[in-house]
């Protein structure tokens, strides 16, 4: 194997940070941090560890607390708490979809999406990215219950899914729109109905942990029937807490969500190649060896930015992913800019 495609753990680079999923600053905010820290002191039960899972002795009033507050946030019936997204997504894909059911899944899907899907027994097909007329297509012929699977913001392109439509088709054709909002949770409204809304809290809320939201009895059926559920330690306190507080500081704090669409909009203002509407852009170099040395150098200049190669996107589309933050200052976007169009 080529010494470009072994990847290896690297510790953070010093560098300004354009690679972290930390969008709104939430994961480095100090008050954050103390607020967590206070809440847990003032507990007047003391656990480090949840002790089980929520079946057996992992249940409590807070995460119960919290998935009422979760459900009323994301307008749904009801939420149920994961660990992570890809355990989130895992359930929600191996669990829901049954045998005689059809699967139709955007392209460009997370990997945890995939995986999710191939451990279920319905039928599964790919629509083109974001083109929804080649969902129509499929849509017409699917047998079953039908469950399209998109993301509102994609990870390696940050291009958004076209929602409306995508509902609009669903509705016309009885199915059932599972949507990842991974890169949207905390920065955006959450406002129209879908059948299963995956929200996570590692990335804008700078914690730890996922939620399914969905009718209650969606939420039963996983409780009852899905793995990533069912055969895994509840998350501690501590992780239920930090989320709670988490949302109560963005409500406290609501400047963030407007400082960090200013600073996407400065940098599409004076970018030269193609940007998208959200805080994650790309610059495709082709070639293993050439996005690894592009990245390295940027990184010696003072900036944090991490190359994606193949086989996690497309081979001869590797590219710089860069990510914006908050707290990047609009000098340190320049630079990074001038930085680029320099190599």
């Amino acid at each position: 194997m080529k010494r470009a495609l072994v990847r290896s753990l690297k510790l953070p680079s010093g560098g300004v940070d354009f690679t972290s999923n930390d969008y709104l600053g939430l994961a480095r905010s100090e008050e954050l941090y103390k607020m967590i820290a206070d809440a847990m002191s003032a507990l007047s039960q003391k656990r480090n560890g949840s002790t089980g899972s929520r079946l057996l002795s992992g249940n409590s009033t807070l995460v119960e607390e919290l998935e009422t507050r979760l459900a009323h946030l994301f307008n749904s019936q009801g939420s149920l708490v994961f660990d992570s997204g890809y355990n989130a997504n895992l359930a929600v894909l191996s669990t829901l979809p049954q045998r005689g059911d059809t699967i139709i899944m955007d392209d460009l899907s997370h990997a945890s999406l995939k995986d999710g899907a191939r451990l279920s027994l319905a039928t599964k097909w790919n629509f083109r990215h974001n083109d929804t007329k080649d969902l129509g297509k499929k849509l017409e012929v699917a047998k079953g219950n039908k469950w399209i699977v998109i993301e509102s913001v994609y990870s390696m392109d940050g291009d958004e899914s076209p929602l409306d439509e995508i509902i609009s088709l669903a509705e016309s054709h009885d199915a059932h729109v599972i949507l990842d909002e991974a890169h949207t949770t905390g920065l955006a409204d959450h406002k129209k109905k879908i059948a299963v809304r995956v929200c996570t809290f590692g990335k804008a809320m700078g914690v730890h942990g996922a939620c399914v939201c969905s009718s209650k009895e969606i939420k039963d059926l996983l409780i009852n029937f899905a793995r990533p559920f069912i055969y895994t330690t509840a998350p501690s306190d501590h992780s239920i807490v930090s989320i709670s507080l988490a949302f109560d500081f963005l409500e406290a704090n609501k400047h963030l969500r407007e400082q960090l669409k200013s600073n996407i909009n400065y940098f599409k203002s004076i970018v030269p190649w193609p940007t998208s509407n959200s805080q994650i852009q790309v610059v495709i170099i082709p070639g293993q060896e050439n996005v690894v040395k592009a990245a390295s150098n940027l990184q010696a200049a003072g900036f944090d930015v991490r190359p994606i190669l193949s086989p996690t996107v497309k081979e001869g589309q590797e590219r710089l992913r860069i990510c914006l933050h908050t707290f990047n200052t609009q000098t340190e976007i320049k630079g990074l800019v001038d930085t680029i169009n320099n190599l």
